[in-house]
């Protein structure tokens, strides 16, 4: 399945779930309706910060909108998913590539991993959650720049920072080199 049209699918049904019309997801998340209605037809690229946006209102993690459904023919999704079938994602803003590591089977943790363009920042205006996410960011190659509320950490190639998606949070890449790096999320499973 192609990636936007899964993250029109998983929109959908988080709001259908929810019973909440396109005005409801509209006014509770800032994104206008017309946006919205482009998002589920599959019309739209969204950016992070608007996936974000959306994701924060329904009280999800933003990589459950990234999630799949499982083989329609199995009971349960599988708990394996080979790395050719991990789902890539590109923001259109800031050009950072996302791959779901995760198999389609619901856990309580999530791994992503992101190549983050040279000289680039994402900001996440994150508020509170109907659900409690932690998130550790692992990086792999290079360096970020992460700012957790009003605090600000560098990490270098293999450092690691833990922290709870609650407040505003931003990336930034301030090199000329690319960075990976793996990010965990723990919560509730949606």
């Amino acid at each position: 399945m192609d990636i936007h049209a899964n993250i029109a699918r998983r929109l959908h049904e988080l709001r259908d779930a929810k019973g909440w019309s396109l005005e409801t997801l509209a006014s509770r998340s800032a994104v206008s309706r017309s946006n919205i209605s482009l998002i589920e037809r599959g019309e739209s690229s969204p950016t992070a910060v608007v996936l974000d946006k959306l994701a924060t209102a329904l009280g999800v993690p933003l990589a459950s909108l990234f999630e799949t459904a499982g083989d329609a023919a199995q009971a349960e999704p599988s708990p394996h998913v080979a790395a050719r079938e991990q789902a890539l994602w590109t923001d259109p803003a800031s050009g950072y590539v996302r791959r779901t590591l995760s198999p389609p089977a619901r856990s309580p943790i999530q791994l992503v991993e992101v190549r983050f363009p040279p000289g680039e920042r994402v900001a996440y205006d994150t508020s509170l959650r109907d659900a409690e996410i932690h998130q550790q960011v692992w990086v792999i190659e290079g360096a970020m720049e992460m700012t957790v509320g009003d605090r600000t950490w560098r990490l270098d190639t293999g450092d690691c920072l833990a922290m709870r998606l609650d407040r505003p949070i931003a990336y930034r890449n301030p090199t000329r080199k690319p960075a990976r790096y793996l990010v965990a999320l723990s919560g509730a499973a949606n």
